[in-house]
């Protein structure tokens, strides 16, 4: 906290995400806070995420939680401050009781909507004075001033601490556009091109018949290897591919094979709880492929791509057959848009930022949120990577 003889800073926030909104509570306790936001109203995230099923984190703690960020060693720090039990309690605070669900994630307790928890943010942001500064386009800074564009005028403001919380470069209906990345490149700050993480797949090999027979089916129970990474779960057969959370998390690993090789696949094991020699043991001198579904239990989705992916030979010789159920290769040829994206990688380089997520440029301008370069997998983790950033920040202004 800053000392009660302390002067109060001037701190704008560039952004009315959650990261914003959080640092904007945080820091107005003892400090001055402009809240901006190009769009007319805050926290447009919350709303659209909230359609799909309202998780605000998950329960994990501890290196249980690092692990599922990349980098995980940067992570370390901003985690240990500010870890799901401490998302629960800053919720709690807000009058937004939490529950765990049945698969670890964190939801707000049965009948309270997103557009609630959004206004318990709004409220408590106004309660303790943040000024919101709507239709604010930010458009460039210095080390001492931000210039936004309004509808009427270009206006300057002067800060003593800037929180940059702009987004990706995912869900532009929320205002994430990534265009701000030019305006960091003229001032000498690297950053990556915005890459799409948590999304489908396009593969190749599909044959038309698949997809008129197939599409939309799921995978159940299935696990998806790609290099050393191994996720369990379902996908859905679409026209391009694949969807579901067995795909989502190895979006961003496909991505980087992809531009680092050209070529890249995923490996599906369909039976996931057998070893090869369960089910070898299931074949007998008269097991014809016909008898494949009802011996390995296997759908009629995943027999078909099998099929489609397996020569006549292999196919016909049980043994074989075995092989591919444990390791089918198909091979994957681009990401799905980042506008369908879930989240994307890219933005603001790490080397860039110190462990305060302030610019080593321009110590005074801290970033927050999606802006910089990290990744996670969803179930609560992408808004508890968030919220977790946005306090790093707030205490670090705080403490200078």
């Amino acid at each position: 906290m800053t000392p009660t003889n302390s002067p109060k800073k001037i701190i704008r926030i560039v952004g009315g995400g959650p990261a914003g909104m959080l640092a904007a509570i945080e820091l107005s306790k003892t400090h001055e806070v402009h809240l901006y936001e190009q769009g007319k109203t805050l926290g447009r995230k919350f709303l659209v995420a909230g359609k799909g099923g309202f998780n605000l984190s998950n329960q994990h703690k501890g290196f249980e939680l690092i692990k599922k960020y990349n980098p995980s060693s940067f992570f370390t720090p901003i985690l240990e401050k500010f870890d799901t039990s401490k998302t629960r309690n800053f919720l709690k605070d807000l009058d937004i009781p939490t529950f765990v669900g049945s698969s670890g994630r964190i939801f707000p307790k049965p009948g309270i909507k997103p557009i609630a928890v959004l206004n318990a943010f709004k409220d408590r942001l106004i309660a303790q004075g943040v000024r919101f500064h709507f239709e604010h386009k930010f458009v460039d800074f210095t080390n001492e001033q931000i210039v936004f564009q309004t509808p009427k005028e270009k206006i300057v403001t002067s800060f003593d601490c800037c929180i940059f919380a702009l987004g990706g470069a995912s869900w532009s209906v929320t205002g994430s556009k990534g265009d701000w990345r030019a305006i960091f490149e003229s001032k000498g700050i690297r950053t990556k091109p915005f890459i799409p993480s948590n999304c489908g797949v396009h593969v190749q090999g599909f044959t038309s018949q698949l997809i008129e027979d197939f599409e939309g089916s799921p995978l159940k129970n299935i696990a998806i290897r790609c290099r050393d990474t191994i996720v369990k779960g379902e996908a859905v057969l679409t026209p391009h591919g694949f969807e579901g959370n067995a795909i989502y998390p190895m979006a961003a690993l496909l991505g980087k094979e992809l531009e680092t090789h050209g070529k890249t696949s995923i490996f599906i094991d369909f039976k996931p709880f057998n070893t090869p020699a369960e089910l070898l043991k299931k074949i007998g001198n008269t097991t014809k492929p016909k008898n494949y579904g009802y011996l390995f239990k296997l759908s009629k989705v995943q027999l078909a791509l099998l099929k489609n992916f397996t020569d006549k030979t292999t196919y016909t010789t049980p043994a074989l057959f075995v092989k591919k159920i444990k390791n089918l290769e198909i091979p994957v040829t681009h990401l799905r848009p980042l506008e369908e994206a879930i989240s994307c990688t890219g933005g603001i380089s790490l080397d860039e930022l110190t462990k305060e997520l302030a610019l080593k440029k321009i110590p005074n301008i801290y970033i927050a949120g999606e802006m910089f370069d990290w990744d996670t997998i969803t179930g609560g983790y992408l808004l508890q990577g968030c919220f977790a950033t946005a306090y790093s920040v707030a205490q670090a202004i705080l403490k200078n």
